[in-house]
């Protein structure tokens, strides 16, 4: 149960009540919400009711809301209702309510805080890098914020598809073929000597080169490059595409779909999308004026095939066909996202680099032009990843060429922390990663500090039995005295769990899957601060042996702890460890 949605409900009635009674118009309650208050001592829910609604009532917000305060106070769950500066309201709950709630999180089990199905169908596309190399650094971002996106949507009840976009149709596989062409006279026996400038020099394309040698033999050193060129991209893109894949599995990333950009060539699909806008007026022909500043590559100074952009929130028209009758890049990309709506998508996420920020209205634009209002578009943008080892930048990798690879960090430190430590700051923030700070066992290393605290409730139930205790039955929750929790550490902690169906139904609708990095540090926090205490305090230690029913009771606590940081980090994509040495 998200305890927030429920008194948001809750105090839009009393609300009602209050105009109803005071005989003033109805009004729109769609602003009135219900947040943890921004300090914990003032209490355990705030709204702003009485701050949306003074204005239109023509009140007083303190007046309004003391009425509205009123009202609440009578709310069997609620201890105390108190104004608080120009008019917020203050709400803390009777320990009572604590304890059912507690007992909800153990009969919803795994699946607290996860949505009902919605029937929505959302596409997510992430990484969709060049099918020209192994998966680099930079890639991993974009892997994990995607991926952990795609997780929380379809936890939140969204009908999820993941998916990777091949850029397989432009000039840079053709520049793939032959550089893999190099490595195969290299496999015959040829003395290629420096790679030339523009062609790829990463070794991971030796492999490719001796496979087209065990293939072909001599014969394509004999071929004209018309002729060796096709089948030697088909090759390469099939190979760069099995390492793309592989990369990413490392990182536990697989993709429901793989969709080839030249399918929109080969099947006449951009065509189809220009004449479907052109039916709807948005295309002409025209010339575009000069770009401020840097002119782009495809830019033409003559009649081109343009798409009416701006009459959907660009800030300017956009080329679809050159004046040699070319598609451009755009052009694939009105297409791939009329794909994407013809297959039934009513929100497309694009998970991008901060690199392509350009592309924002841009999107935003196509999908008005071509859905009108019935899908969305949300561009998530991730910064550049630095890495260090004890602070010192990390130099390239010899087998990529160029770059440190995926592989490259996921070898040396593990899956976990990569995945967490790229969630662990907003994705359109820069993110340093130092390889000695995340593989650390410190409250200072995130994902340990998180995993531990699972860890630790585990060690907790086997030291309830090799002290004799069972692990209760939490079948029977109700039956079970949970009302013995009075500790203010302990409810504390039942408090932050209950954050956590707001906690992610938040992330899914922003879009921002750091919120639940942030929150699973801070419940393994709290956790932690109460079990330290027990060390102090021994009539606080969750096992207590001559207090079975408080011992009981507190494992139920300690439970869903573990109930929630081992769904948070599933949906992280990282373990839950039972033990950690």
């Amino acid at each position: 149960m998200n305890i927030f949605a429920d008194f948001e409900n809750r105090v839009r009635h009393a609300v009602e009540t209050v105009l109803s009674d005071g005989e003033m118009p109805s009004q729109d309650l769609s602003r009135v919400t219900v947040e943890p208050p921004r300090d914990a001592t003032h209490g355990d829910l705030a709204t702003n009711a009485a701050m949306v609604l003074a204005k239109p009532l023509g009140a007083k917000p303190r007046e309004l809301a003391t009425k509205i305060a009123a009202r609440l106070a009578r709310d069997p769950d609620v201890e105390t209702a108190e104004v608080a500066g120009p008019g917020f309201i203050n709400l803390r709950l009777k320990p009572g309510f604590w304890s059912a709630h507690l007992a909800d999180i153990l009969t919803a089990g795994t699946d607290y805080g996860r949505g009902k199905p919605t029937g929505r169908k959302v596409n997510v596309e992430y990484v969709s890098a060049n099918p020209t190399g192994p998966m680099h650094v930079g890639h991993t971002r974009g892997a994990v914020v995607g991926d952990a996106i795609a997780n929380i949507l379809a936890f939140v009840g969204a009908e999820v598809t993941s998916e990777y976009y091949i850029n397989d149709a432009g000039e840079q596989v053709n520049v793939l073929a032959r550089s893999a062409f190099l490595r195969y006279r290299e496999a015959r026996g040829v003395t290629i000597g420096e790679i030339p400038a523009g062609l790829y020099p990463g070794d991971y394309l030796k492999p490719v080169g001796e496979a087209l040698a065990a293939e072909y033999g001599d014969r394509l050193a004999a071929m004209d490059e018309a002729e060796w060129l096709p089948l030697v991209r088909e090759r390469a893109i099939t190979a760069m595409m099995a390492m793309i894949r592989s990369d990413l599995k490392l990182l536990g990333v697989e993709h429901d779909v793989f969709f080839s950009e030249r399918k929109l060539h080969d099947e006449g699909l951009i065509g189809a999308a220009i004449e479907d806008l052109r039916a709807k007026g948005f295309i002409y022909q025209g010339a575009l004026p000069p770009p401020k500043g840097q002119v782009p590559e495809e830019w033409e100074d003559r009649e081109q095939t343009l798409l009416r952009s701006t009459e959907v929130g660009d800030d300017q028209d956009r080329p679809l066909v050159k004046s040699d009758g070319a598609y451009t890049y755009f052009a694939a990309d009105v297409a791939y996202f009329r794909d994407k709506y013809r297959r039934g998508f009513e929100e497309m996420v694009y998970v991008l680099g901060a690199d392509h920020g350009g592309y924002v209205k841009r999107l935003e634009a196509v999908a008005r032009a071509v859905a009108g209002e019935t899908a969305h578009v949300d561009v998530v943008l991730c910064q550049l990843v630095k890495l260090f080892r004890n602070g010192e930048p990390v130099t390239m990798s010899k087998r990529s060429g160029s770059f440190v690879t995926l592989a490259d960090v996921v070898e040396e430190v593990g899956r976990d922390p990569v995945r967490f430590m790229m969630l662990y700051r907003k994705s359109d923030a820069p993110l340093d990663f130092d390889f000695e700070k995340v593989t650390e066992q410190s409250k200072d290393n995130p994902v340990f500090y998180v995993q531990y605290a699972h860890a630790r409730a585990a060690a907790i139930f086997r030291q309830a039995a090799e002290t004799g205790i069972a692990a209760p039955d939490f079948a029977r929750v109700g039956e079970m005295d949970l009302a013995c929790l009075t500790d203010e550490g302990e409810l504390g902690l039942i408090r932050k769990l209950a954050e956590f169906p707001r906690l992610i139904a938040s992330a899914a609708e922003a879009k921002e899957p750091h919120r639940l990095a942030f929150y699973l540090y801070d419940v393994a926090a709290t956790f932690h601060a109460q079990y330290n205490r027990g060390k102090d305090l021994p009539h606080l230690r969750f096992v207590n042996p001559d207090e079975p029913k408080v011992t009981e009771a507190r494992l139920a606590l300690v439970r869903a702890v573990a109930i929630v940081i081992k769904s948070g980090l599933g949906l992280v994509g990282a373990d839950a460890p039972e033990e950690m040495r």
